[in-house]
């Protein structure tokens, strides 16, 4: 037990008094131009009238970009509001004027929109427990302070004001991690000395006052909580049931993931052309399983499966390779339509690529994309993927010259294929030049392989890319035999 301080009594004698006009310049200095009615009764018949409905929160603060364990926070929340029935409510925490910013509040609205967490309350959708953001509720935490105050829990020193705890133990029935017994041993400042309310202060009356539920939020609050419901009791209302989520670990080491992480943040994933769907997939699976070893699920079944007998307490660990091995299969799903106007989308956003996107033509650039979706893991492989259907002036792939040269005679296999097709009225026909192919190659006592490498090489550059008769078809006749020609004047180094 930490030693007693001063200005506090474990021998239940009264608090020292609260110095004078602490009632109105020390507890409202910086909040107090915001004003709504009655903040102690605010809507206190309405919140009594709902408690039968699950609400939860997300609460984050504008204070920096949206990352990876902010956007599975307010995933687990709209999961398990979806799921019950309940209510997800969007909550601003924008108290710290000097760390807000306006352009990272609209991150936060355009991240969630992007990975279709739809808010039922909350800035821009309404609701009857506003305001949603912390700054404009500065009346309402002034009368719960005045009921501290009025309660003997409330004392200043050195300008603050200080929360009075009650050396109770703390019994947190969380629904995730089971009982968990705590006891606060020291008081704790509720309203800086500048007259700015505190995280925990705020975050108990925000969630008195919105009727909260269920607080679904990451294992590393677990800490904060006996601090919230020494607070909740002394406010006389009814704890809500507490939900810790698993930590996200970061690829390297044992930490919790950072915003400076790769792969940390979801801006990131939006403008690489990921798929909202396929991240929320991924962000599922961060700590929540379905107990059949399942990993692609439509989110509709999520919502119908998720609840917290399903989330692990074990840390989650973040894997880039995995987010994008999920990316994949859903590209590959994707109608042939909604891909090409993804890969458009893409190519616009980059300066680069949105001019070799403008100088082709449509029908081919989108022949192109067609033939590169079951190749490619993401939208953002597309312009080097593709490059060799615009440009002659491709790059060669050091590796794949090497490995072609090392094996037979690249050269005459390529001569002779060339020699094949110059007869021929077009490449269009993909079945018939294959054969043709075939054909040949058994009567030389050669396999298609020996063709196919050397051949890709030459008119690609690398040794990897839709099959080698789409190329072809693609591509068109000209330009495959001007390419074979030039390869077959000037083999590549593997040097440029």
């Amino acid at each position: 037990m930490a030693s007693r301080k001063p200005g506090r009594s474990r021998g239940g004698s009264k608090p020292p008094p609260v110095r004078a006009g602490s009632s109105g310049q020390v507890l409202t200095a910086g909040i107090g131009q915001f004003l709504l009615p009655d903040p102690v009764t605010h809507k206190a018949a309405l919140i009594f009238s709902i408690m039968s409905q699950v609400r939860v929160r997300f609460a984050p603060s504008p204070t920096g970009f949206f990352h990876i364990g902010s956007a599975r926070t307010a995933l687990f929340n709209w999961l398990y509001a979806r799921h019950t029935g309940g209510k997800f409510i969007l909550r601003i925490e924008d108290t710290d004027q000097q760390r807000n910013s306006d352009a990272f509040l609209e991150v936060i609205y355009s991240s969630l929109r992007w990975l279709g967490l739809d808010w039922d309350e909350g800035p821009h959708a309404g609701g009857d427990f506003g305001p949603y953001r912390q700054s404009e509720r500065g009346e309402i935490y002034q009368g719960y302070l005045q009921k501290l105050q009025d309660t003997g829990r409330l004392y200043a020193k050195d300008g603050a004001q200080w929360f009075k705890i009650s050396g109770q133990p703390q019994i947190i029935e969380d629904a995730i991690r089971g009982r968990v017994e705590r006891t606060e041993e020291k008081d704790f400042v509720v309203v800086r000395s500048d007259g700015s309310p505190v995280f925990h202060l705020v975050n108990v009356i925000d969630d008195i006052t919105m009727g909260i539920t269920h607080v679904i939020r990451g294992e590393d609050h677990l800490s904060n909580t006996s601090k919230h419901t020494e607070l909740f009791k002394a406010l006389g209302a009814p704890l809500p049931t507490f939900a810790h989520i698993p930590l996200i670990l970061s690829q390297q080491g044992s930490g919790k993931m950072s915003k400076r992480d790769q792969g940390a943040l979801i801006g990131e994933y939006q403008e690489r052309g990921y798929l909202p769907e396929a991240v929320i997939n991924f962000l599922c699976l961060l700590g929540w399983n379905p107990k059949d070893d399942r990993e692609k699920m439509p989110l509709a079944e999520v919502v119908k499966l998720f609840d917290f007998a399903g989330v692990n307490q074990s840390n989650a660990r973040f894997d880039d390779r995995k987010m994008a091995h999920m990316n994949m299969s859903y590209l590959l799903e994707l109608p042939p339509a909604d891909f090409l106007a993804k890969a458009r989308a893409y190519f616009s956003r980059q300066e680069a690529p949105r001019a070799v996107m403008e100088a082709a033509d449509e029908a081919y650039f989108a022949e192109v994309i067609a033939i590169s979706q079951p190749k490619v893991k993401a939208i953002e492989e597309l312009p080097d993927y593709t490059i060799y259907f615009f440009s002659e002036a491709f790059p060669w792939n050091a590796k794949a010259i090497k490995k072609t040269f090392n094996k037979g005679e690249p050269l005459a296999r390529l001569a002779e294929l060339k020699e094949l097709l110059a007869p021929m009225d077009s490449l269009d026909d993909e079945t018939a030049v294959e054969e043709a192919i075939k054909t040949m190659a058994e009567n030389l006592g050669k396999g298609f392989g020996d063709y196919q490498a050397v051949a890709r090489l030459a008119v690609t550059g690398t040794n990897a890319g839709p099959g080698l008769t789409q190329i072809f078809r693609v591509l068109g006749k000209d330009r495959v035999l001007a390419r074979m020609e030039r390869f077959l004047a000037h083999p590549p180094t593997g040097e440029s």
